[in-house]
């Protein structure tokens, strides 16, 4: 096994076998209430909690986030994620690619869940700033993308994840160029995204300004991946307030949302979401869709692939009854709905 391939194995093992959340940061959405609508004036029968996540019509305002890939027990996960996102009619982000960009006999890690999922669920790819950075590796992620036959990539920033990681590559300088770069090449939707720190309000005007598709705040008070890399860093002499280091989800949420005032894009929240509440709440605070990873990663390891495709199911089903009880329709109005903070 290489050395990525090890460390996405024990991203795995860390993250299912240990507390890997942050210590003291939470997401700050339990700082919120919806209001309670008494005259909801609709039927729940008739309530709706279909969305739609770049262009394409999903059964709710819910994604599986980008989680692993490129080692042998990769294989399995990631066919029953896309087995469990079919089965849902739900986005399926595929893990990071990196390790396929240098060996090719990782590639069927990623690209069995296209053929499980087909064309109508949506699914992107997932690649870190700084390889995006570096111009010549475009070719052969655009290889790697057709492969994947992906529907989108996402482009994650994790410069705290790479500065604490041992065998991390702490050089973001030219990271903005290369996005904008490959937005202009890549002929799919560009996708942000963060990996539990978050992202700012000005650093949104820059990814926005340059032109991606969407941003996914991946904000804190979930997996802190600083936690991560210094429980494998033996050797770390970095304070351990960085393992709380980032913004919370909620706070990115709010931050970012009035830009759909002035720019075309979809705002995605994840980062520490763990009930329907923390969906719905969400979605009422500006996002368009959210994402989930630790706990769905965790359910499958530790319970299996039905207990997790239930799991799902069941956050669905009180994303609705939660929809009730505030009069929305649909998601669109649940956007909209009356919330406040306690």
């Amino acid at each position: 096994m290489n050395h990525i391939s090890k460390r996405k194995q024990d991203h795995v093992d860390l993250c299912v076998n240990h507390n890997m959340n942050h210590k003291s940061k939470t997401t700050g959405l339990e700082c919120y209430e919806f209001i309670h609508n008494a005259l909801p004036e609709i039927n729940y029968e008739d309530i709706s909690t279909a969305s739609f996540f770049l262009n394409k019509e999903i059964a709710a305002p819910l994604f599986i986030s980008s989680m692993t890939g490129g080692f042998k027990g990769a294989i399995s996960i990631n066919q029953q994620l896309a087995e469990i996102a079919s089965t849902l009619n739900i986005p399926l982000g595929i893990g990071s690619l990196r390790i396929a960009l240098h060996d090719s006999s990782v590639h069927d890690s990623f690209t069995i869940i296209k053929h499980i999922v087909g064309d109508t669920i949506p699914l992107f790819g997932n690649i870190g700033a700084a390889e995006i950075a570096q111009n010549s590796n475009h070719p052969p992620l655009l290889s790697i993308l057709d492969k994947c036959y992906a529907d989108a990539i996402a482009i994650h920033l994790n410069p705290l994840q790479e500065l604490l990681q041992p065998e991390g590559n702490p050089q973001f300088k030219g990271v903005l160029h290369g996005i904008e770069s490959f937005v202009k090449l890549y002929e799919k939707p560009v996708i942000v995204k963060e990996v539990g720190a978050g992202i700012s309000m000005n650093v949104a005007r820059k990814l926005l300004d340059i032109g991606v598709s969407a941003i996914d705040v991946a904000g804190a008070g979930g997996t802190s991946w600083a936690g991560v890399e210094l429980s494998r860093n033996s050797d770390a002499k970095f304070d351990d307030y960085l393992w709380d280091w980032g913004i919370p989800t909620s706070e990115c949420i709010e931050m970012i949302a009035p830009f759909k005032n002035t720019h075309a894009f979809e705002l995605y929240a994840s980062g520490g979401i763990q009930s329907a509440f923390d969906i719905a709440m969400s979605i009422a605070l500006g996002a368009d869709s959210v994402g989930m990873a630790g706990s769905i990663i965790k359910s499958l390891m530790n319970d299996g692939n039905q207990a997790t495709l239930t799991m799902i199911e069941n956050l669905i089903i009180n994303v609705k009854r939660i929809m009730f009880l505030t009069g929305s329709h649909n998601i669109e109005q649940l956007k909209l709905a009356t919330i406040k903070k306690k």
